[in-house]
């Protein structure tokens, strides 16, 4: 007796939406996991808790921002070296401004050229004077800190500096200048080589605002030392933001060496954080508390509970997604167990806070899979980071994920006929 196969009319109307919706780049995602056999793309979707509220009011959003209502989505990456590198989050935020067609929105620049260490390629900063860091990591510990668990300060008499966005970012103009520093009386600063702009000072919150009657794509400061009785001017990063377009807004927050403890560090996060208004947080911890023998879960998931609350607290109703730790090895040649327990105990954490989780670790392939990794040409020789192409994949991976619950979404809510 012939078998008939039974059609599921929730699975044709969602595969429609995919087929019809989804942006390009999800077919090229497709394409190119065909040679990449080590990857479990099954493991590509994002797990919600059974309260998923925060998910639904970040579509309402995203549907606003599409039918004109709204103007941008900020989304805050928070991580170490895979975020400092940039280029995950910039594929990331790529995805939504291609698909929703977007020019708006802006960056978050942390100076790190005036750190002496690598940047994002989304922007790059520049200086005539003197400056040093302070970090949250190993001797260069010291307080205040900012959003990137950093700080760079000088004492220059008289300097300048800036940041440019460079053409690899999707928002190349702005209009909208927060400046995150210490209102130090003893310095002055302003803008140079712009014509017009009004400027608001928030010194209990610590950020200047210059709104600008045009946008550019450049912006440089004079920072004069009056006299010497604060000693250091110190700045935590700067905002370059275009309202006058909709889009996305990326603030990457990513300190090399960072681990889930750091950003606890930066006493100042909550009300800077609260500045950016973030709607979407990704937090990609883990790969330097992993390579730590003193690795504890316990210990893990307080600190995710503690940055988990602040973050909570600075933008209420925010979707946070939590993306397990990519396998990695130690010294190159001793593969790491420690990530499946860190695994776990982001799906703890799921449903501790009604945060969601994209499983990175599973999608990769699971454990040892980073070594499949790099004989593709996707993770660097010391098997902890990604290549260019490997991060490349990541944050277009992420951007997968988050569009199928998106449109899983859309699809329950869309109304029968």
């Amino acid at each position: 007796m012939k078998q008939h196969l039974k059609i599921n009319p929730f699975a044709c109307k969602y595969f429609l939406l995919l087929v019809l919706l989804f942006p390009i780049n999800w077919v090229i995602a497709q394409e190119d996991l065909k040679n990449l056999k080590f990857i479990k793309p099954e493991f590509n979707k994002l797990y919600f808790s059974k309260d998923s509220s925060s998910f639904t009011q970040l579509v309402q959003k995203l549907k606003q921002l599409e039918e004109g209502q709204r103007q941008t989505i900020s989304i805050t990456h928070i991580g170490g070296s895979h975020v400092q590198g940039g280029t995950w989050s910039n594929t990331f935020l790529s995805g939504f401004q291609n698909k929703f067609n977007t020019s708006g929105g802006g960056y978050f620049v942390f100076p790190y050229k005036l750190a002496k260490t690598n940047g994002q390629p989304y922007a790059t900063s520049f200086t005539n004077g003197k400056w040093k860091k302070c970090r949250s990591i190993g001797k260069d510990y010291c307080q205040p800190l900012g959003l990137c668990a950093m700080n760079v300060s000088t004492n220059d008499s008289a300097n300048y500096f800036g940041t440019r966005l460079t053409e690899v970012g999707v928002c190349r103009q702005a209009n909208v200048i927060r400046v995150f520093h210490n209102f130090n009386n003893s310095f002055e600063f302003t803008l140079k080589n712009v014509s017009g702009f009004k400027r608001s000072d928030f010194s209990e919150s610590g950020v200047t605002v210059f709104r600008l009657d045009a946008p550019n794509d450049s912006i440089c400061f004079t920072l004069t030392r009056k006299d010497t009785i604060q000693k250091d001017f110190v700045l935590y990063g700067i905002s370059l933001e275009n309202d006058s377009k909709q889009g996305f807004y990326l603030a990457g927050l990513g300190a090399n060496g960072a681990s889930s403890s750091s950003f606890l560090r930066s006493n100042l996060l909550v009300p800077q954080l609260r500045h950016l208004g973030a709607d979407i947080v990704v937090i990609s911890l883990g790969v330097n508390d992993t390579q730590s023998k003193g690795f504890g879960k316990d210990d893990y998931i307080e600190n995710y509970d503690s940055l988990i609350t602040r973050i909570k607290q600075a933008c209420p109703g925010v979707q946070i997604i939590l993306t397990t730790t990519t396998d990695n090895y130690i010294k190159r040649k001793t593969s790491n167990k420690r990530t499946i327990t860190a695994r776990e105990a982001m799906f703890e954490l799921m449903n501790k806070h009604n945060v969601a989780v994209w499983d990175l670790f599973s999608l990769m392939g699971g454990y040892k899979s980073m070594t499949k990794w790099n004989k593709a040409g996707l993770a660097a020789r010391d098997k902890v980071h990604f290549t260019g192409k490997g991060y490349v994949l990541l944050g277009n991976l992420m951007f997968e994920a988050f569009m199928k619950s998106y449109y899983q979404q859309l699809s329950a809510k869309a109304p029968s006929k």
